[in-house]
């Protein structure tokens, strides 16, 4: 398939599949006009490359994952620097809950002050402490 309806298939611009090809992410190849032929792989592939980037991974990351993730070849080394990355994720993943559920019992007492007729900017006032002069 040509780069455009590579593009259109995953929702990635086309700029963005140059720059996969030129990190070595995606390979095509050249017609005899030198536009770019990729193989119906590549959709499934840049879908990967995209969660991959989204999980926070570099290119060069990603380009060593790749045979890991093709053939199952992986170095020491890159799967103890996969872990760690994973275990980044794992505390970003506990902020975030800890932030929802934080924010869960701002809307729950706001929905009770609603219902009680207290406003939440009186009961804030009250729990701050008054300006220094």
């Amino acid at each position: 398939m040509r780069i455009g309806e590579l593009a259109a298939r995953t929702g990635v611009s086309v700029r963005a599949l140059r720059y996969y090809e030129e990190q070595g992410l995606l390979a095509a190849e050249r017609s005899p006009s030198g536009q770019r032929r990729y193989p119906g792989s590549a959709a499934d592939r840049v879908g990967l490359i995209q969660r991959l980037y989204a999980a926070g991974l570099s290119s060069k990351t990603i380009v060593e994952l790749m045979p890991c993730v093709v053939d199952g070849r992986a170095t020491p080394e890159l799967l103890a620097r996969l872990a760690a990355h994973r275990d980044r994720i794992d505390e970003r993943i506990a902020d975030l809950t800890d932030t929802r559920n934080r924010l869960d019992s701002v809307i729950t007492g706001a929905t009770t002050n609603m219902l009680t007729g207290r406003s939440c900017r009186a009961d804030n006032a009250s729990q701050q402490e008054p300006a220094s002069a």
